[in-house]
């Protein structure tokens, strides 16, 4: 209920129950204020996805990262809400004070993280856990300022018109979580795409403070002296400039940091809809390296190595018809067509960018010997269990999934036990199915969690390992410790794991090769001769991948994934 305003009570701070001195009729007050609690609002969960965001692609493990930081920020909210208190005497100037914090931390967190794991994470020592202590310092200082929003805001809206708790607080929170659904959404389909993380949190940073100051300047100027409209002016006129500064240097700044990531060799880096993708060299004899979103997918001093691998021991049998799961760079589609008699050659990619890349850039390209253009081949851009799930009979003779690595979050559904059973449909009854595993010596018990979850959904598997060089690329996508390569004249990583533990990149890839029914697939490579591999060490390599072998692990699912 609506009702006017209450006397002071004795020895009540004035501005506590005194009504404002607005320039407009109250009502056009409330709705000024729960309009700067919407924008507030969008800017600060923009924050928060734009941590998570940098955090996932960084560190790995969208799980792990998005729960650090909302955790920690839901718990500096609190903390953030009780300080507010001790500003609700000068509401006004203590509001414009904590939105041009905010502009100021959440607009520059993403360059701060990106500089920190640039340049600092070949250091050693502690300089090693720079990202990660940095993404917890400004999920908290965010989380503070948030907090503090909330309590400022309802005083300020009380002091246009006195308004019962409830009701109050229903209408903050209601432009509140609007204001949230608003910036939630923005964030994926409009800042992302367009504009960037670097330049989309510099953005939200400045409409953060623009708002803030536009609502007390103009709203409840008459309540502040000359000299504090004087201060919070040239603040938020500081804040904006700073923005701007690092707005106008972003490209150069995103140049230098992706060299200082990738090497000086970087050719094309552009982001999709799906990831971000850097071509480093490729050109002049140097070997081409691929990275998606970060991590190094394909190492051009040891692609053929991991190909041949991958897809010649499942050729052995019938292989007319060939679908490969994932993939998009070509390079497996390249060793099933230098099998005369593959006849189709299905091609499932998530990412049509990558698809596009293959295709045109000269040293993709020529890496994958122009395996696209093949008439035999016809690629459908898809989601591989989605498109799994609408394929309809047994048509294919080998499937070979050429997917990201399984400890991978987003990627453990396509290590699942239902993955599987799905591909089991599309097999012919003598088809094979082989699959990367990720690394047997570094991470065995997820190499054979995939060998259970293979075998729960009716395959019988035979194992076995294929090691790299010393500079063994992660043949998936992944950015744990050690997971990427070291250049061929450097001892750091070439790849964003510049931490010592880049040293223990794994040194081996590890593959499954999988038939429907009781009996394990002979590994054999039959008269077919690869440049790198011959039958002899592939049947040593199949027994030193045995060796390692854990019993008893259940296997992953959907609702359980165990990677």
């Amino acid at each position: 209920m609506i009702e006017p305003h209450a006397p002071a009570p004795p020895g009540a701070p004035p501005s506590w129950t005194s009504p404002a001195r607005l320039p407009v009729r109250p009502g056009t007050g409330r709705f000024l204020v729960l309009a700067c609690v919407f924008v507030c609002a969008a800017c600060g969960l923009v924050y928060e996805l734009e941590l998570v965001a940098f955090a996932s692609y960084l560190m790995g493990d969208s799980v792990t990262q998005a729960s650090v930081v909302l955790s920690v920020m839901v718990f500096a909210m609190g903390i953030g809400s009780l300080g507010a208190k001790r500003l609700r005497h000068h509401a006004a100037a203590g509001f414009v004070a904590v939105e041009a914090a905010l502009a100021l931390v959440g607009g520059c967190s993403a360059m701060a993280l990106y500089a920190v794991f640039a340049w600092t994470a070949g250091w050693g020592g502690l300089w090693a856990a720079g990202p990660r202590c940095l993404l917890v310092a400004f999920s908290l200082a965010i989380g503070l300022l948030i907090g503090a929003e909330v309590p400022l805001l309802m005083e300020l809206i009380q002091r246009i018109r006195r308004q019962d708790a409830g009701g109050a607080v229903a209408d903050l929170f209601a432009a509140d979580y609007v204001g949230a659904l608003v910036g939630g959404l923005a964030f994926p389909f409009l800042l992302l795409p367009f504009l960037g993380q670097l330049t989309g949190a510099l953005l939200t940073g400045t409409v953060n403070v623009v708002a803030g100051g536009a609502l007390v300047l103009g709203l409840f100027r008459r309540d502040l002296g000359r000299r504090a409209r004087r201060l919070l002016l040239l603040t938020g006129l500081a804040v904006l400039g700073v923005l701007a500064c690092a707005a106008a240097l972003a490209g150069d700044f995103e140049r230098a940091a992706r060299h200082a990531v990738y090497g000086g060799d970087v050719r094309v880096a552009v982001r999709t809809g799906v990831q971000e993708i850097v071509l480093a060299g490729g050109t002049h004899g140097r070997p081409l390296d691929l990275f998606l979103d970060g991590r190094l997918r394909v190492g051009g001093r040891d692609e053929r190595r991991y190909h041949e691998a991958l897809v010649h021991p499942a050729l052995t049998g019938p292989h007319a018809r060939v679908l490969i799961l994932g993939g998009g760079d070509g390079l497996a589609a390249r060793e099933v067509l230098r099998h005369r008699d593959v006849h189709r050659l299905d091609l499932v990619e998530l990412d049509p960018g990558l698809v596009e890349l293959a295709r045109r850039d000269p040293g993709l390209a020529a890496l994958n010997a122009h395996a696209l253009a093949d008439p035999r081949v016809h690629v459908t851009t898809a989601d591989a269990l989605a498109w799994l799930r609408g394929a309809r009979g047994r048509a294919y003779d080998v499937v070979i999934a050429d997917l990201p690595d399984p400890g991978i979050t987003a990627s453990a559904k396509l290590y699942s036990q239902e993955f599987y059973g799905l591909a089991r449909r599309v097999l012919a009854p003598h088809g094979r199915l082989v699959v990367h595993a990720g690394p047997v010596a570094a991470r065995p018990r997820a190499y054979w969690t995939v060998a259970a979850s293979l075998r729960a959904a009716g395959f019988a598997v035979s194992p076995y390992r294929v090691p790299g060089h010393d500079s063994g690329f992660a043949a998936g996508p992944d950015r744990s410790p050690g997971a990427t390569r070291a250049p061929h004249d450097s001892g750091f990583a070439a790849g964003p794991d510049r931490s010592p533990g880049a040293t223990r990149a794994p040194h081996d890839w590890g593959f499954l090769l999988a038939a429907p029914g009781p009996a394990p697939p002979p590994l054999r490579l039959g008269t077919w001769r690869p440049d790198t591999l011959t039958q002899a060490r592939l049947t040593a390599d199949a027994r030193a991948a045995d060796r390692t072998r854990i019993d008893g692990l259940p296997a992953s699912t959907l609702v359980r994934p165990r990677y």
